[in-house]
């Protein structure tokens, strides 16, 4: 529920803001006038006697005339409470992102390095999907789910961002990794399925072959967009580790099995890409964002509540309550000589 105004509310602001100024102005001149006149007591001890609740009241008195005129200058500004309501049709689409955690995504041809490039893209990637569930599965030498589908793109943000190699045993088994994104994405209902495998190497390990895979993919009406990471050449990776657990960094030939990574994405009705810096991986993800698009159809209805007259009524109660208690309770004895 929002607040909206249907008269001029930028004329009646400077008036709200004028009140104060006004106040004070009022509260210099009494202030000057007392200064001026004076009382002559034969002893100071009514002077220094505790004060009543009655005189304590009595300086606020004034304040329920400011705040009335407040409350009818806001009235004038014709206050409406807007609520609206959103009615979602349609269904989004259920996406698996399998990323390859082998120790060679540490490689420093992506600054800082492959694996930090794509989970900081893959996060932005995740970002504006809002109406799409999600699942994320990792790989190594063999594959795990990360994340089951879900809607809430924060839990998939913390997983993506806690995501490190060496928790799986060392390899490239990316059959074992598509496989499990397949398995996740198994009993969806939705109409568009669609799989993210990013890889940086060639399928050494597992027991399922990539393309039996791809197959089962295919079978199952998901299509996978596969993206292999890496520079043209050579590049800085991981060759060896200490004895403390620690990387050994040098130069070894970037290898992908660009071959099977189309074989792979054709046997889907999906795409090939090639990453070669993180510019370009960004540009994927863009490009696969844009071609997978959600059909969601959002009607939003939109009802007014006009507040004028609470605002009259509530400034009338100030008012009321004023001359009551100034007439009253609050009432200043007339002296008569």
């Amino acid at each position: 529920m929002n607040w909206e105004f249907g008269g001029y509310a930028f004329l009646y602001g400077p008036a709200l803001i004028l009140l104060p100024i006004l106040w004070y102005f009022i509260y210099r001149i009494r202030k000057q006038r007392l200064k001026k006149s004076g009382i002559y007591l034969p002893t100071l001890s009514i002077v220094h006697a505790p004060k009543s609740l009655k005189t304590r009241i009595m300086p606020l008195l004034p304040w329920l005339r400011y705040i009335a005129l407040s409350l009818f200058i806001i009235a004038i500004a014709r206050p409406v409470s807007v609520t609206k309501e959103e009615i979602v049709k349609g269904q989004g689409i259920d996406i698996g992102i399998v990323i390859d955690l082998s120790s060679s995504m540490l490689a420093k041809d992506f600054s800082p390095n492959r694996l930090e490039a794509t989970k900081q893209l893959a996060r932005e990637f995740v970002s504006k999907r809002v109406n799409d569930r999600i699942a994320i599965v990792t790989f190594a030498g063999e594959a795990f789910t990360q994340c089951p589908l879900t809607t809430d793109s924060r839990v998939v943000d913390q997983v993506l961002q806690g995501l490190q190699p060496g928790v799986l045993e060392d390899g490239t088994a990316i059959g074992m990794g598509l496989a499990a994104g397949v398995n996740r994405l198994r009993d969806s209902t939705v109409k568009s399925k669609i799989i993210i495998l990013l890889t940086d190497g060639v399928n050494n390990a597992g027991y399922i072959e990539p393309l039996t895979a791809a197959k089962l993919a295919a079978d199952m009406g998901i299509k996978v967009y596969v993206i292999g990471v890496g520079t043209q050449g050579q590049a800085l990776a991981p060759i060896s580790r200490t004895n403390d657990g620690q990387y050994i960094y040098g130069y070894t030939p970037v290898e992908i099995d660009e071959a099977l990574m189309t074989q792979i994405a054709a046997t889907t009705n999906g795409q090939y890409f090639r990453a070669t810096d993180k510019d370009s991986l960004k540009r994927i993800y863009d490009q696969i964002n844009n071609m997978e698009k959600s059909h969601i159809e959002k009607t939003v209805n939109k009802r007014n509540y006009d507040l004028f007259l609470r605002f009259v009524l509530a400034g009338i109660l100030c008012l009321m309550i004023e001359i009551i208690l100034r007439n009253t309770w609050l009432r200043t004895p007339i002296m008569v000589e």
